[in-house]
């Protein structure tokens, strides 16, 4: 008897068939060349990295997300990557350790992680993104912003909005302005990450409490953070918050919510969030971040396009070709040098339309079929 389940497909993985294959390769290859466009050289890291060099290059990356096993050949436990800004924080730590700063470098290639997050059961993902290392300062984080809205229009978002937060936003209130016993600081900023007013007292958090509503609009929610910064405590961090603003401009709808915490484990002073129109949940994210090991500074941004991707248009079809058996080579090669896409006949009787085809080569000119 014939197993019905031997060909399903591990829960979270999928096979991307033709049509939304080539949505996400076309996808690809424009978020690829905006970020090219903007100065940022590509680098291929590998695939499976030795997982102590995984761990140890960035908090916030956790090992148990990741398939492991053992190299055969150097008996160390190897690891498949669940994020790729780990590697491009190695590669500038190392291979590119003496090239000038800043340092510009894109990547795009696949993740995998062993459990899927809640909002996500997607398994294995398209990671894109861009790292400016050697500086995390409002300038880079303006400039990584502004990249990250062009790389995500060139593969077809449209009704961009980006979501400003402050991910060290307790710590540094807590050291001075608002202060807690360390054993508070992870319990309220948890509770201002899952927007409960009460645990958030209970956690002796209450002076915490305004900023819950200071989130909204940028333009009204900075305000609002202003009239509750303590003694000046966020002033630095305000400013950048607006200079960021201000170079953004009108590329997208800017909102903030500054106790947003999801996501932005190992980011420092800012982090940002990336949407869509018609899209639901998070498109990408980013951030200010120090590499671990060397302790550069560092901006970024990750982009995972493939929700993107099944809300795309496949786009008017391509004029394709078809070549009986016998055809002439010459003019084959000559259309397929100009953009045309080729399909050989490889037995009498078949049927060049539900090939695909649109037009059928006679002699050495294209007829329409």
């Amino acid at each position: 008897m014939t197993d019905p389940t031997r060909d399903l497909l591990p829960i979270g993985l999928e096979d991307r068939l033709p049509r939304s294959a080539e949505v996400l390769a076309r996808a690809r290859r424009a978020a690829l060349d905006a970020m090219d466009a903007h100065g940022y050289d590509r680098v291929i890291p590998p695939l499976v990295e030795f997982e102590r060099s995984l761990a140890e290059r960035m908090d916030g990356v956790a090992t148990r997300r990741m398939f492991r096993f053992v190299d055969p050949a150097s008996l160390r436990m190897l690891a498949l990557r669940s994020d790729m800004t780990v590697q491009l924080g190695r590669i500038a730590a190392t291979s590119l350790a003496d090239a000038p700063r800043p340092l510009r470098l894109c990547y795009a290639g696949e993740t995998a992680t062993i459990a899927s997050d809640q909002l996500d059961p997607a398994r294995q993902r398209l990671q894109l993104g861009a790292e400016l290392v050697g500086s995390d300062g409002e300038a880079a984080a303006a400039e990584v912003v502004s990249v990250a809205i062009a790389a995500l229009a060139a593969a077809g978002a449209t009704g961009i909005s980006v979501d400003f937060t402050l991910p060290d936003l307790v710590d540094t209130l807590a050291q001075k302005a608002l202060p807690l016993d360390a054993a508070q600081v992870e319990a309220v900023r948890r509770e201002l990450d899952a927007k409960d007013a009460g645990a958030l007292k209970g956690a002796g958090g209450e002076a915490y409490l305004p900023l819950l509503y200071a989130a909204g609009p940028f333009d009204e929610a900075i305000e609002r953070l202003s009239a509750i910064d303590a003694g000046g405590a966020l002033a630095s961090r305000i400013a950048g918050l607006k200079a960021i603003a201000a170079k953004v401009g009108g590329k997208a709808r800017l909102t903030l919510d500054p106790t947003e915490r999801h996501g932005f484990e190992y980011q420092s002073w800012f982090g940002f969030t990336l949407y869509a129109e018609g899209v639901r949940g998070t498109l990408g994210r980013g951030g200010t971040y120090r590499i671990g090991g060397s302790n550069e500074a560092a901006t970024g941004f990750s982009l995972f396009i493939d929700r993107l991707a099944d809300t795309l248009d496949a786009g008017p079809q391509r004029d394709t070709l078809y070549l009986p058996l016998g055809h002439d080579e010459d003019a084959a090669e000559r259309f397929r040098a100009i953009g045309w896409r080729t399909v050989a006949a490889l037995q009498d009787g078949e049927d060049p339309a539900a090939l695909g085809c649109t037009h059928r080569l006679d002699g050495a000119e294209p007829v329409k079929l």
